[in-house]
């Protein structure tokens, strides 16, 4: 009895030496890995490293640019390479991979475990007895030392069935508010693209005449100076024009600057790498929509097509799906599980089994927190509502002042349409009346200048008025951007956006600011010239200034004849010009007929005839515009 007693306390101290040996070692390795972590900056190659390895990502499989662009052709460049909405893609990619990995929750759980078990002595011990404490038994064992175990269990939960399927609806509804913010970004692109576009388009309209006339004005700078220093001009005088040249010449810098910043923002929006050049095409600028009078209407498909009021309604279903997961966590949560077991000590008599189970339990404190859950459910189902009635009276504003603000850009451009036409007739008329003197060549750049800076103008007013357009599209939330697309191709994907622009605009406008019109080229010809003037050089500065406000000359069978006949009437003291300008159709029908009068100067020279013929044009280029843009012809008027 006494050996047996001595053999029961000596065994566990000799058991327990390799294991505190071991424990000992692997708490010195773990204090030892702890103070060998230090603080390690990024090295510059790492830096570097990773600047070109994003570099190279940014742009990676882009076409490059081969041809001008037109505004959908840039639209879609910018939906398919720009970064901001491919994160938004990848974000609804990763949100409907959250909804798969949550629908997998709802599946039973299959957990299958195998080991290997090794001891360094026997396990086993014996048995006393309760009341006399007598040792009945010799220590004994039941279990190999080295044996393998494997077990698969197939459990269901059904309150974690239900949770995870609650789960599920919530994530499911969240992949919806996800896809509400990509419609969000997708929007917010194709208005910064329209607003960009334009803008970019009309720096570039004007940047070839841009350029000659700083060479002028910097010629005209140069020959002040020269005029001053050779006391031509006195000293003050000759500042006074060198300081009006310059502002003049400043002013148009800066509109023409305005206007280039546009080209970088499309090179953004595109994701173009810096540098990269691109030429936009230079479509004909169509006639602006009347303003919208259904607001009603406008107001109703805001309410309906906002995504965030659409997002809104996906957080209040997820709101109250929440209420309901909340609730079902108070009932009982019942067990089933069964499997099967392998262990292959030789000692069991059974070294494999199947089992099963059930079991019900609940935590009977959470009944007390009922109130509470109700109350927090009501208030958030109170401030959703409020949310949504906050945003929705924002989306209302919205549409309202976009609407006003479309309607102020449209009589902007008109106003600014007519101011550049009367400078440039102002300035046509300095050309006609300049003589070769110093003075009068300085007060002709001025004036050139000064309708520099109104087409400059102009052409803002009309970006602007594009831009107001497009946020009356955005505030009622149209997509612009087709549900399906049969090719992923550039030219395939900028067809399908033309196509769901026309089809989107139409149906906030009447007619859309888009869309294609009726452009009829103009034949054009001069006739009753003085013999000593160029006619040819006369037609070349009309077509120029028709060119210049985007009207085609050409021939074909939808063209109309334009003629500018020059006549003149002696008087007393001056000679007086009368051009008439009179434009009829293939048939012969006249369409337009109007006259313009004026003062020829005493120097009837090619250059004066030119310019007044440049004044006569501007007067009836509104009208011009107007039956060029019209599929059928328009009433006749007469002088």
């Amino acid at each position: 009895m006494l050996h047996s007693t001595a053999m029961k306390t000596a065994m566990p101290k000799s058991a327990l030496r390799p294991v505190s040996l071991s424990a000992t070692i692997a708490l010195a390795v773990f204090l030892t890995g702890c103070g060998a972590v230090k603080p390690k900056p990024l090295t510059h190659d790492e830096v570097a490293a990773r600047v070109r390895n994003d570099q190279q990502a940014m742009y990676k499989g882009q076409e490059p640019v081969t041809s001008a662009l037109t505004l959908s052709d840039v639209m879609a460049r910018s939906l398919k390479y720009n970064l901001d909405y491919r994160l938004k893609l990848m974000e609804t990619a990763l949100s409907r991979g959250l909804l798969d990995v949550s629908e997998l929750d709802m599946l039973p759980k299959l957990m299958t475990d195998a080991g290997y078990r090794w001891r360094s002595n026997d396990s086993g011990g014996t048995s006393i007895g309760i009341q006399d404490r007598v040792v009945s038994l010799r220590p004994s064992t039941s279990e190999e030392r080295v044996h393998f175990l494997a077990d698969a269990t197939l459990s269901w939960d059904v309150l974690d069935f239900g949770l995870s399927y609650y789960r599920a609806k919530q994530q499911a509804d969240d992949v919806n508010a996800t896809d509400e913010r990509r419609r969000k970004v997708l929007q917010n692109i194709v208005q910064d693209v329209r607003d960009a576009y334009w803008r970019a388009l009309g720096a570039q309209r004007l940047l070839g005449e841009t350029q000659t006339l700083a060479d002028n004005i910097q010629a005209a700078l140069e020959k002040t100076r020269q005029a001053e220093r050779a006391g031509v001009l006195p000293p003050v005088e000759g500042l006074e024009y060198q300081r009006a040249l310059l502002d003049a010449m400043t002013l148009v810098t800066e509109k023409r600057q305005e206007m280039e910043f546009a080209k970088r923002e499309l090179a953004a929006l595109m994701n173009l790498a810096p540098g990269t050049e691109f030429t936009l095409a230079d479509t004909k600028e169509t006639t602006l929509s009347q303003v919208p009078s259904n607001l009603d209407q406008l107001e109703q498909m805001a309410l309906e097509q906002r995504p965030e009021l659409r997002e809104e309604d996906y957080k209040t279903r997820i709101d109250a799906i929440e209420t309901k997961k909340q609730i079902a966590s108070l009932f009982p949560n019942l067990n089933l599980f069964g499997g099967g077991g392998y262990d292959s000590n030789k000692y069991l008599y059974n070294e494999s089994w199947a089992q099963g189970g059930v079991s019900m339990s609940m935590n009977l404190f959470r009944l007390a927190g009922i109130p509470a859950i109700k109350r927090t459910n009501e208030a958030r189902m109170k401030v959703d509502d409020a949310r949504r009635m906050a945003l929705s009276m924002a989306v209302l504003t919205q549409v309202r002042v976009s609407v006003e603000r479309y309607k102020l850009a449209v009589y902007d451009h008109q106003l600014a349409e007519e101011s550049a036409r009367v400078d440039q007739r102002l300035a046509s008329v300095a050309r006609a009346g300049s003589s070769n003197q110093l003075t009068s060549d300085l007060e002709t750049l001025r004036t050139q200048a000064r309708s520099m800076v109104s087409r400059f103008q102009e052409a803002s007013s009309y970006a602007a008025a594009q831009s107001a357009y497009g946020r009356v599209l955005n505030s009622v939330g149209i997509d612009l951007m087709p549900e399906q697309v049969v090719g992923s191709d550039l030219p395939t994907l900028s067809k399908a956006i033309q196509t769901s622009l026309s089809g989107g605009e139409q149906q906030v406008f009447t007619q859309a600011a888009d869309a294609v019109e009726v452009d009829r080229p103009i034949e054009l010809s001069v006739t009753g010239l003085p013999a000593r003037v160029d006619g040819g050089a006369v037609r070349a500065a009309v077509g120029n200034v028709m060119t210049g406000n985007r009207i085609s000359l050409g021939s074909g069978d939808d063209a109309l004849a334009m003629e500018l006949r020059f006549s003149s009437t002696p008087g007393k003291n001056a000679t007086r010009a009368q051009w008439d300008v009179i434009v009829q159709d293939k048939s012969g029908k006249r369409l337009m007929t109007q006259s313009y009068r004026s003062f020829l100067p005493d120097d009837v020279s090619t250059r004066a005839v030119a310019a007044l013929a440049e004044a006569a044009t501007l007067s009836v280029l509104g009208e011009v515009h107007q039956l060029v843009a019209a599929p059928e012809t328009a009433a006749v008027k007469q002088p």
